[in-house]
């Protein structure tokens, strides 16, 4: 179990966010300043909105310390390449997708370290992990940032090599992401089984509230439909592997995934169950 938490792990979710990366251009990026309206509102709702929306849910919820930090953490988790993949199956801005999921997934290396020092001690006090951000800082640059722009490198000089690995790239961050979910839950499986009737309807809770406020924040904004709802699920989905991930970094565990890793896992499985009308609505209308 170690090997898979100190080496599986984090090299998958570098695997992942390489697959990611190599999806991406540079134009992607410059895209940002083209539409700078629908990119702040996204922004403003990945970044400021959906933690404390997690944090009132962890809380009214009543859920212990520990699943608490998890649920924090998955909320400060841009939204991946599953992001992506939804919102063009829905039908919605996919530029405006990758965008989003490009800018924030490279943000995450400011954002991320910080707050999650201030959730560990939030929720567990001197019980919790001792969280260094400078070493959660390089972590998360070396198994997210690092990989992404390597990906985009190989995009821009080679884009033969790009699009013909893509593919077998995807589908082996897909195959990785399903056996970190059910390693995660099979890790802490008693205290799943207990906390379900918690913690399940609180996730739920999360990510419907989040599709439904992203929603709502474009449409105020005056948006397009397709660009809010593109904006909805960048705001409810989240990478539940970098959430899992995150946790086993700060927990020190070296035999078996943290609880902190529990809600990330169970996410990882709700969230398409949660997704799905979602999706039918926005293909019909």
């Amino acid at each position: 179990m170690d090997i898979l938490i100190n080496v599986v792990l984090p090299l998958s979710l570098a695997i992942i966010m390489l697959s990611l990366g190599i999806g991406l251009t540079v134009a992607d990026f410059a895209r940002v300043l083209k539409a700078p309206g629908a990119f702040a509102i996204g922004a403003f709702a990945q970044v400021i909105v959906l933690p404390v929306v997690a944090f009132g849910i962890a809380t009214s919820f009543g859920l212990p310390p520990e699943l608490a930090v998890g649920v924090m953490l998955l909320s400060l988790c841009p939204g991946g390449v599953t992001s992506n993949m939804i919102a063009k199956l829905a039908r919605g801005d996919v530029a405006l997708s990758v965008s989003l999921t490009a800018v924030i997934s490279l943000l995450s290396l400011v954002t991320v370290p910080g707050l999650t020092a201030l959730t560990v001690e939030w929720f567990m006090g001197g019980a919790g992990p001792d969280v260094s951000v400078a070493s959660l800082t390089i972590a998360v640059f070396l198994i997210t940032t690092l990989p992404v722009a390597i990906g985009v490198t190989i995009r821009h000089f080679a884009p033969g090599f790009a699009q013909r690995i893509d593919r077998a790239l995807s589908g082996l961050a897909t195959l990785l992401f399903v056996i970190i979910v059910v390693a995660a839950l099979a890790g802490n499986w008693d205290i799943f089984t207990t906390n379900l009737p918690a913690l399940g309807p609180a996730l739920i809770t999360l990510n419907l509230a989040l599709l439904l406020i992203g929603l709502a924040l474009a449409r105020a904004a005056t948006l397009g439909w397709n660009q809010a709802k593109t904006i909805s699920i960048e705001t409810g989905i989240q990478n539940a592997t970098l959430g899992i991930t995150l946790a086993a970094l700060i927990s020190g565990q070296a035999d078996g995934f943290s609880a902190m890793a529990l809600p990330s896992g169970v996410y990882g499985i709700t969230m398409y169950f949660v997704a799905a009308p979602f999706v039918l609505w926005f293909r019909r209308a």
